[in-house]
């Protein structure tokens, strides 16, 4: 077994136009402060890193490691959650997703897919330059908007969409694999990859791909009302990255899972502060460290009540308690008899 790494924090909840969220040598000095060892860096937003010529300098991705190293701290990992839900993005949410695209390509959902793409296949690159093993991403989303079946799903619906789902991520997942680095997706609401199931259907379309790894969050089970540890107990081994967040579900005679249009601090399903929730950190740390999960333990900070500054405070100890230094030893090793071959065929009459 190994002991997780951390505490680390992703710090694009955090980004800002004022110091010391605006630049990386002030956010990684702000982290530091807080007892975070790491941060997850979103490779969107240039006031942390500019993810095209990480990609391609290995001298630049060099100097963003020695900003984060002289603040005490280590790269947890890069995200792309962005340009992953542009990968797929169906026609329904254009508009919308089109505030993530740079103006060049916005209105042109054509070219917005393959500038997504370019810069989920830039992430691989940039990672590996950067020393990385994991990478966190979203797998976008085609069907999403029919997700609760009424009216009626058309027949291979589902079925076309994992298997355009696929072959736009299969090119991808290659680039991962040549850089050897694992794409995690972070297993959401809003994505075609929401669960376990949406999950298993893509992995079966892309072969199985040893790339095509998982980016734990509980938070998210706790609103569909999935079971976070068993989740744990069928995917271990494709869960490569974590991020520490709490949620809390409550529904009520008015409403449940959908949350009646509500806004997030009035919904039955809500995220909350580490400790203010109602996900079980001990278990989970428990399972993962007994799975020998060898990533980090990243607070991604959001909450519906309370402050950004706090929850970013509370956090760094919060997940330090919870990490656990696995042991090196066997707890009855003081009565052990040895480790003979002999011996046990003679105590077994063999």
């Amino acid at each position: 077994m190994q002991t997780i790494k951390g505490p680390g924090i992703f710090i694009a909840q955090f980004a800002g136009d004022t110091a010391p969220y605006n630049s990386l040598p002030s956010i990684c000095k702000w982290a530091s402060d807080k007892g975070y060892v790491g941060i997850q860096i979103p490779s969107w937003d240039k006031r942390f890193i500019d993810l095209d010529k990480a990609a391609q300098s290995k001298t630049y991705a060099d100097e963003i490691n020695g900003i984060v190293q002289q603040a005490g701290l280590q790269i947890t990992e890069l995200s792309s959650h962005l340009q992953g839900q542009l990968v797929a993005v169906n026609p329904a949410y254009n508009d919308l997703f089109d505030a993530f695209a740079p103006d060049a390509v916005k209105g042109n959902p054509k070219a917005r897919t393959e500038w997504a793409i370019q810069q989920v296949k830039y992430a691989a690159k940039a990672s590996q330059n950067l020393g990385l093993s994991a990478h966190g991403s979203f797998s976008g989303a085609l069907l999403w908007q029919f997700v609760y079946p009424w009216p009626q799903r058309p027949a291979g619906l589902v079925e076309t969409c994992f298997t355009e789902l696929a072959n736009r991520w299969l090119p991808i997942l290659n680039v991962f694999d040549e850089c050897g680095v694992d794409l995690c997706y972070e297993i959401h609401p809003g994505e075609d990859l929401h669960d376990g199931i949406s999950y298993e259907m893509f992995l079966e379309k892309v072969n199985n791909h040893p790339r095509a790894c998982l980016l734990y969050d509980p938070s998210h089970f706790v609103l569909q009302g999935l079971d976070y540890l068993a989740y744990i107990d069928h995917y271990h081994e494709r869960i490569k990255a974590f991020h520490v967040k709490d949620a809390e579900f409550n529904p009520t005679g008015k409403q449940g899972v959908y949350g009646g249009y509500q806004s997030w601090v009035n919904r039955a399903g809500r995220f909350r502060s580490l400790g203010d929730g109602q996900v079980d950190f001990k278990s989970i740390f428990s399972k993962l460290s007994a799975y020998d999960y060898k990533g980090w333990a990243v607070l991604e900070w959001e909450c519906a009540i309370k402050n950004s500054e706090d929850g970013a405070t509370e956090g760094a100890p919060f997940i330090k308690d919870h990490i656990i230094k696995v042991t090196e030893k066997a707890f009855d090793d003081f009565a052990s008899a040895g480790n003979n071959e002999q011996f046990n065929r003679d105590l077994l009459g063999i």
